[in-house]
């Protein structure tokens, strides 16, 4: 009988080694490497039983060379999830076949967003494995969603309360499933790891028997996965390797929003982003997040800019909040939430250069309403205007905002999807915006009823909105 080697994985990328190392030499991170136990076989593809070899030979069979021109490239219909958020993040709908991670803190709504998707699905068999929850706590939890779901899906959905690969796999022969739910990776071991649920061994392999059963029967497979203090998902960095399509669900316990947010995707584009509302009949998709997003009353309030932002293809109406004092302490704070930290310090270095605003000695905190995150350029000019207006304390007159990016030299470059964001904000009855002057060639501007003021500078911007 073969002997059991040791290995050790880098946590954060997911090199294997023969020895520890203190240095990862692929990521360059510390103290990484871990320990595992490595068998003297490879892990079966789904485990003991006659499932895994019959989908072994399977594999093995349709293992051949192929043409590139004699491939189909027709795309297999998407499963439709009954939920357009969800739907949208994942690019249009779950690909057969695929595997895909959702992560996020404990207690944002994880679960919650699973189960009640696969209730609005009572068309397919769906096997939910739950490795933490027991079936009476995922009834109560149920009949608490059912409320917004279909109850004819108590018939089609079908739940394993077990923490075996090899039961999992054993249950998969048996209903034969066109879905299946583990909920969470952490919590599933194989008996051909001699390690605890949860460690990078046990992650990994069992990732990996999921994966082969995803390809090899075009049953598409949804992970719910862990993250760590740090806010990264827990287990091997592998395991998004592994995977088609990471989502995360973030979020704030304190507020009533979650958002779900792609970070990989090889069916779809990354940058879409779903926005649900935590309620006690479970999550209610946001269809327009421009009306979550803007509080209701902000007349007279120095420091609020609004900005038309756009997150994928969404356009909304984003609040900035700034508010700058002078310094208590020796050291002027900056601090950004929501917002790109370095970003916010080059349009203060901006604003001070080309404007002449001196804010060497004064505390800059600015947030984006709501606990979003923004990644769009065209927040540049709400930031700036935002810092100003909390500045000289001055509140910008209702009815504005703004679109553009901000550069260096103080110009007002162009941003893209211009007319989505004046629609967006025409829709919501603003009655004025600023865009940049280079974004008024292509499109005539005089079929919106709102007010359109191009600037070339952010010293015109400032002009139009204090006068």
């Amino acid at each position: 009988m073969a002997k059991e080697r040791i290995a050790y994985v880098c946590e954060n990328c997911g090199q294997e080694s023969a020895k520890w190392i203190g240095k990862c030499p692929a990521c360059g991170q510390w103290n990484t490497f871990k320990e595992i136990k490595v068998g003297p076989t490879p892990a079966p593809a789904i485990g003991k039983g006659s499932l895994g070899g019959s989908i072994s030979a399977k594999s093995r069979d349709a293992a051949k060379v192929l043409r590139l021109r004699d491939i189909s490239a027709k795309d297999d219909p998407r499963i439709d999830m009954h939920d357009q958020e969800l739907n949208r993040v994942l690019g249009g709908g779950l690909v057969p076949g695929s595997i895909v991670l959702l992560g996020g803190e404990p207690g944002i709504g994880k679960s919650t967003l699973s189960l009640q998707t696969v209730l609005q699905m009572p068309d397919r068999r769906v096997l939910y494995v739950s490795g933490e929850e027991s079936a009476h706590q995922l009834k109560m939890r149920a009949e608490r969603l059912l409320a917004s779901s279909n109850s004819e899906s108590l018939d089609s959905l079908m739940i394993l309360c077990s923490n075996s690969l090899e039961e999992v796999f054993e249950q998969i022969k048996e209903v034969q499933p066109e879905l299946v739910v583990i909920d969470s990776i952490q919590t599933i071991a194989t008996e051909d790891v001699e390690s605890s649920a949860g460690s990078i061994a046990q992650v990994r392999e069992c990732a990996s028997a999921l994966l082969r059963f995803a390809k090899s029967s075009s049953v598409p497979v949804i992970l719910i996965g862990h993250i760590t203090k740090e806010g990264s998902l827990a287990g091997p960095k592998i395991l998004e390797h592994i995977v088609d399509a990471v989502i995360q669900f973030e979020g704030d316990q304190h507020y009533m929003y979650r958002i779900l947010r792609s970070i990989k995707n090889r069916f779809g584009s990354t940058s879409e982003l779903g926005i649900y509302e935590m309620q006690q009949t479970g999550l209610r998709q946001v269809s327009n997040p421009s009306e979550l997003l803007l509080t209701e009353d902000h007349d007279g309030l120095s420091g609020v800019a609004i900005s038309s932002a756009i997150e994928g293809v969404r356009p909304f109406l984003v609040e900035t909040q700034a508010l700058v004092s002078s310094a208590a302490y020796g050291t002027p704070q900056r601090s950004a939430t929501g917002f790109d930290q370095r970003r916010l310090n080059m349009l203060l270095a901006v604003l001070e250069k080309r404007v002449g605003f001196k804010l060497m000695q004064k505390d800059v905190f600015l947030n984006i309403a709501g606990g979003l995150r923004v990644t769009d350029m065209a927040m540049d000019l709400s930031v700036i205007a935002a810092v100003l207006s909390s500045n000289v304390d001055t509140p910008i007159e209702s009815g504005w905002c703004m679109a553009g990016e901000v550069g260096l030299s103080g110009e007002v470059r162009p941003v893209n999807r211009i007319e989505q964001r004046i629609a967006e904000a025409e829709k919501l009855g603003f009655s004025d915006i600023i865009i940049p002057k280079y974004n008024m060639q292509g499109f005539d501007h005089r079929k919106f009823k709102i007010q359109v003021h191009p600037v070339r500078k952010v010293e015109e911007a400032l002009r139009a909105l204090f006068g």
